[in-house]
């Protein structure tokens, strides 16, 4: 096992070892993501040094986004009942800031590398990714990326990211990207709109990027829209009529469902003069501040969910698409390995038959070139001459597969990023083209039977995992439990073979 392959293994082990008292559902899960593990390496979709586990959060992961000053910071500081975050009137922090748990009673931040090396935490090797959208930027991560930590309660058992205020008119690249990775991995995504400012036509860039591109997600149920800082428009003659052009504004980008909810900071608010409308203001804000925590309080048990679907759609693609994709490019290759070996064999039989042409080999009808003798005469001859030609056909039959899969590169690259799943198909490809491949091979390298039985196991698990974690969360019957309803005591559920 190499040095990268021992590093992933023990990784797992750690996560196994943080699984153990807080989910044992989870827990077994990981041992469902080592057997896709070994079913994607055995495809050649992973590497070694590669897992499905490490490419996903394990700790509930909460996000706010939203456009410059609409007061993320001054959100997060009063849910978590902590100054963590500075905040003002302009853009004070233009990095993603990832907040955890820690008993230490003064707050630390730490560098963009202790998130990039620890795959417990979203932005794990993001530095390549940064790399990958803005050469030379990965080498600047702590310019985008750093961790805090502070020792608020509500903190237990989940991760904050604040984000830079966005704005998709002037955005670098990299940022974009980073945007677009944690609304992939979050379990809850907080966008906040300031309610000073009433013009939102004027940020259709931004619209789009934070409401228009998430609506028609498969997930878009974890977005909460929220107008932010409302006090300011209590001075207005008629502070409905921001809501509802904020309201018009999302529904022209798509966003005609769900709740828009509105609320302020009542320790940085304007003084509200009048005392009905100060009363209604505040219903209002409390009301709808109760919803987002409460949502917020729920993300451990969407996180149980969420991985259990991860590992799910995870066995789905390579059973779906993987293994299918994988077997047209196959099929494309050899079919075009064929023509060209055709190809190349007909041009050397026509240059062969050119040659002897215009040597005057053919005497007549009969073909009597004046080094044939010398072959028949000796039969050590006939077998170099025989060997040599044997090599010369394997050499262009090699060289026709070859030709084949390289003329298949632009497919197999777009196939790679447009399939959406977990794996390298061009790595996977490559596997099959070898030499020594079989170019009439019936499926792809490590399709068998032994995968399709671990990919059916592991999705029997995900039903299983899924039934636990009703039977912890629901209720139907409403009978009484017999046992409590401590996730240390859930058993986890039975695998395949047991149930066997």
């Amino acid at each position: 096992m190499t040095t990268s392959a021992t590093q992933t293994d023990n990784r797992l082990k750690q996560l196994e070892n943080h699984l153990q008292q807080e989910n044992p559902v989870l827990l077994e899960s990981v041992k469902s993501f080592r057997m896709l593990d070994k079913v994607a390496r055995r495809l050649g979709l992973l590497a070694k040094e590669e897992s499905h586990a490490t490419q996903i959060p394990w700790w509930p992961l909460i996000s706010v986004l939203g456009t410059f000053s609409a007061g993320k910071s001054s959100f997060i500081n009063s849910y978590l009942g902590c100054k963590l975050q500075r905040s003002g009137n302009q853009a004070v922090d233009d990095k993603f800031t990832v907040i955890c748990f820690s008993p230490e009673e003064s707050p630390r931040t730490l560098p963009g590398i202790a998130l990039d090396s620890d795959p417990r935490f979203p932005f794990y090797q993001m530095s390549e990714e940064i790399e990958s959208a803005d050469a030379g930027e990965g080498e600047r991560l702590d310019a985008y990326l750093q961790l805090k930590t502070c020792p608020s309660e509500r903190l237990r058992g989940k991760i904050l990211i604040d984000s830079p205020g966005f704005d998709a008119d002037d955005q670098r690249t990299a940022t974009l990207r980073i945007t677009d990775r944690i609304i992939g991995l979050s379990d809850l995504v907080l966008v906040l709109f300031d309610a000073r400012h009433p013009e939102p036509g004027a940020m259709q860039d931004t619209l789009k990027h934070l409401v228009s591109d998430t609506i028609t997600r498969a997930d878009a149920g974890k977005f909460m829209y929220i107008l932010n800082q409302m006090d300011t428009t209590a001075q207005e003659d008629n502070p409905e009529d921001v809501v509802a052009a904020w309201q018009r504004a999302l529904g022209d980008r798509g966003l005609t469902a769900g709740r828009f909810y509105t609320i302020y900071n009542h320790e940085a608010a304007v003084p509200i003069e009048d005392e009905s409308l100060r009363q209604r203001f505040e219903r209002k804000r409390d009301t709808d501040l109760s919803e987002i925590h409460d949502r917020m309080e729920q993300v451990e048990i969407e996180r149980a969910y969420r991985i259990v679907g991860a590992l799910e759609k995870t066995a789905k693609d390579i059973q779906e698409k993987a293994i299918p994709t994988l077997q047209g490019l196959i099929g494309r290759w050899r079919k075009r390995a064929l023509i060209i070996d055709a190809v190349l064999y007909a041009a050397l039989a026509a240059g062969f038959l050119g040659l002897s042409i215009t040597q005057g080999w053919w005497q007549g009808s009969h073909f009597q070139p004046p080094w044939l003798n010398s072959l028949t005469s000796s039969p050590a001859r006939l077998y170099a001459a025989a060997t040599g030609l044997l090599a010369l056909l394997l050499l262009v039959h090699f060289l026709a597969r070859w030709i084949a899969a390289k003329s298949l590169r632009k497919q197999v690259a777009r196939a790679n990023k447009t399939l959406g799943i977990k794996g390298n198909i061009a790595r996977a490809f490559q596997r099959n083209t070898r030499p020594w491949r079989s170019l009439f091979a019936t499926r792809p390298v490590g399709a068998g039977p032994i995968t399709r039985a671990r990919l059916a196991k592991v999705l029997t698990q995900t039903d299983q995992y899924v039934q636990t974690l009703n039977d912890k969360f629901t209720n139907p019957s409403g009978t009484r439990p017999s046992k409590p309803s401590n996730p240390a005591e859930i058993q986890p559920p039975e695998t395949a073979e047991e149930t066997a």
